[in-house]
């Protein structure tokens, strides 16, 4: 499965298929949260934030893929992420683009 942010594959031809998704909602354990806590005192990259998001994201863009490759899909292309709080220490990703099949 091909992945771009562009918006064509030049020299290529291609039917659209639609708009694919993947989403998920992750939070990181009440341990964490302290230690984000503290070290959101002092100042610094809280690490297993970092940590959380990059699973999220890759979660997210499996789900993406796995949603083209059911339709029949090539490439995705337009890749794009968004990201939301749903609550205290937790976050939602979602990652979408439009679905190509090769001709």
């Amino acid at each position: 499965m091909i992945l771009s942010t562009s918006d064509q594959f030049p020299g290529k031809e291609y039917e659209v298929l639609g708009l694919v998704k993947g989403n998920v909602v992750q939070s990181k354990h009440i341990g964490k949260d302290i230690f984000a806590g503290l070290k959101n005192i002092v100042g610094g990259e809280i690490s297993s934030y970092t940590e959380m998001l990059s699973e999220a994201r890759e979660i997210a863009t499996q789900r993406m893929v796995a949603e083209a490759e059911a339709r029949g899909a090539d490439a995705v292309m337009m890749v794009r992420y968004g990201g939301a709080q749903i609550m205290e220490s937790t976050a939602e990703i979602i990652a979408y683009g439009t679905a190509v099949k090769f001709i």
